[in-house]
């Protein structure tokens, strides 16, 4: 399917049928959200992947009662850092260099200006900043997953405190973005599978300035 006939085909699933992605199309959307593009490259947040079951219904609860946590196969949580820190952008850069075979101080001048923004800012500007790049991932996520016709729902309704302390997120210095069922369709139960894909049309949602 060509990316446009895979968003066509998307939905934000309600009714989940519990059924299995297998790991092959699982590896591949986790690929894909590996390969997005983020600020400086930073990748600031990490993806948990839970398909045990007593945890998905202490979850549920967490998340409203909504029943895509329980009857998904995966849960994708999309935990971003809660801050920057030099250490933290160090180690990226240091990577990338290494992984380049250039000089070790080759992008020493940027990290120097990147951290000298960075670290005049507040926590929370870091904390909202690192999960805004979780959400560019989330984009790629959820056409990775339509390209394997596996069915995918963000989940913003639920308590972030609760779900970090559930995982032990604040211990690791994350924080829980956004959620991400993924699953297949029980089409026979779910209202919302039949209706007509609604969007703004395009004479009113582009802007184009010659």
């Amino acid at each position: 399917m060509k990316l446009i006939d895979s968003l066509n085909w998307r939905y934000a699933t309600k009714k989940m049928n519990g059924q299995k992605v297998p790991q092959e199309k699982l590896d591949y959307i986790l690929e894909a959200i590996r390969l997005s593009p983020s600020s400086s490259g930073l990748q600031p947040y990490e993806i948990i992947v839970i398909s045990n079951q007593e945890v998905l219904e202490k979850i549920k609860p967490i998340a409203w009662n909504q029943s895509q946590i329980t009857d998904c196969s995966h849960l994708l949580v999309f935990a971003a850092w809660d801050s920057y820190s030099l250490e933290k952008i160090s180690k990226v850069f240091d990577r990338t260099v290494a992984e380049r075979g250039l000089p070790a101080d080759t992008m020493d001048d940027y990290k120097g200006r990147l951290w000298g923004m960075y670290g005049q800012l507040p926590v929370e500007w870091h904390a909202n900043h690192a999960a805004r790049q979780a959400y560019i991932a989330l984009g790629i996520a959820m056409a990775a997953a339509a390209e394997q016709q596996v069915d995918a729902t963000p989940i913003e309704g639920f308590t972030p405190e609760e779900l970090d302390n559930l995982l032990g997120l604040k211990e690791k210095g994350l924080k829980s973005a956004v959620i991400l069922p993924l699953g297949y369709r029980d089409a026979a139960n779910d209202w919302l599978v039949n209706m007509k894909k609604v969007r703004t049309p395009k004479e009113e949602f582009v802007l184009e300035i010659d």
